[in-house]
């Protein structure tokens, strides 16, 4: 029982600090990404966070079972170094038991694993796709920072205002620009700028939105060319895109597990079937990792650190094509994607078996041998 605590600290502990670090690591380029939309006038700043904390899920669903492998990898080769293993093994410690005793972590990383990826993951993305509709409604104007040049998200409008109520329904130093197509939108035509000195939002009864502008000019034209029109107005009314906020969710990754069971849909069964498998990766990855990190003290203990990365990846990159080929309907719903686990498992066991039986080979060559001799 020491022995069993001893190991499955070891594992949670460094599984622990490299799951930290592997989550920073991501969610510093998913906030980067969506700062810079924010910075865009794409998003509010005020969501940022909780877009974050709602994908949270999301990225430990994916997280946990990597930084349990690479967690057993390091821990375990650590022990090999230190030849705290060599101790153990010449006290009955052996690979399948140590495997075993390894399961026990698994498991709770497993049932961790799972109630994210069938619960909590699903609840974040329909939250963060409910939220990104809501941005989607927003006009220009309800994410525009005074002082910055901001365009729009088809970038054929830049605006800018020099100063903005609290409230966003004043504006004043007012500068828009603006391009110009053909009817048919597949043709350019020029350019509209609009200066003004001030102006407001009004909401129609309908809920139309405006925005009046006041004592200011607007100038037609082509960039390059001297046929400019420059008219000067005291009122001019900009109609503004009328905000929908809409509260459907079209993700797949949002729909709560109980309404894929039973759906014979393709897109959903691979879902289901996803989501299931991540639970069940761990322990197949615990499989794996336990064989990979047996290393002789003289070679250092990331001598198979490499070679166990570019095994688990083409194990995600195979289950991830597996998932769209059931997609497609190119792969039969029962076959699905335990296929793959199976593949890899047989690989753990492989592993698993090989360093004894040749070990045992090793000693029978010797025995005749010495016999012969």
């Amino acid at each position: 029982m020491i022995v069993f605590r001893y190991l499955s600290r070891e594992v949670l502990v460094t599984l622990s600090a490299v799951s930290a670090v592997l989550l920073v690591i991501i969610m510093s380029g998913r906030f980067i990404k969506y700062l810079a939309q924010a910075a865009q006038g794409l998003l509010d700043p005020g969501v940022l966070f909780m877009i974050m904390g709602f994908r949270l899920p999301g990225f430990l669903q994916l997280i946990l079972p990597l930084g349990l492998f690479l967690g057993i990898l390091l821990a375990y080769g650590r022990l090999y170094l230190d030849s705290e293993m060599t101790v153990l093994s010449a006290t009955g410690m052996s690979q399948q038991r140590l495997v075993l005793y390894s399961l026990a972590p698994a498991l709770l990383v497993a049932l961790l694993v799972a109630w994210l990826s069938l619960g909590l993951a699903p609840q974040g993305v329909a939250q963060v796709a409910q939220i990104l509709n809501q941005q989607d409604a927003l006009t220009e104007f309800d994410t525009l920072v005074p002082g910055r040049f901001q365009s729009m998200k088809d970038g054929s409008r830049v605006t800018y205002t020099q100063e903005l109520s609290e409230d966003r329904g004043e504006l004043a130093g007012i500068f828009i620009s603006e391009k110009r197509f053909s009817r048919e939108g597949d043709k350019e035509r020029g350019i509209t700028v609009l200066v003004a000195e001030s102006g407001r939002q009004e909401i129609q009864a309908d809920g139309s939105r405006y925005l009046i502008l006041k004592n200011g000019y607007r100038y037609d034209g082509n960039p390059g060319k001297a046929d400019y029109r420059a008219i000067q107005y005291d009122t001019y009314g900009v109609l503004l895109p009328k905000p929908t906020v809409s509260g459907e969710i079209g993700e797949r990754e949002a729909v709560p597990t109980g309404d894929l069971i039973g759906n014979d849909s393709p897109r959903f069964q691979s879902e289901l079937q996803w989501r299931l498998s991540l639970p069940l990766l761990v322990f197949v990855v615990t499989l794996l990792a336990v064989p990979l990190s047996r290393v002789n003290p003289r070679q250092g203990r990331f001598l198979k650190l490499l070679p166990a990365i570019l095994l688990y990846m083409a194990y995600l990159a195979l289950l991830i094509a597996a998932r769209g080929a059931l997609d497609k309907g190119r792969i039969p719903q029962a076959l699905g994607l335990w296929w793959v686990h199976g593949l890899f498992a047989a690989i753990g066991l492989g592993l698993l078996y090989w360093e004894p039986l040749r070990l045992k080979w090793a000693a029978r060559r010797a025995v005749l041998g010495v016999a012969r001799g």
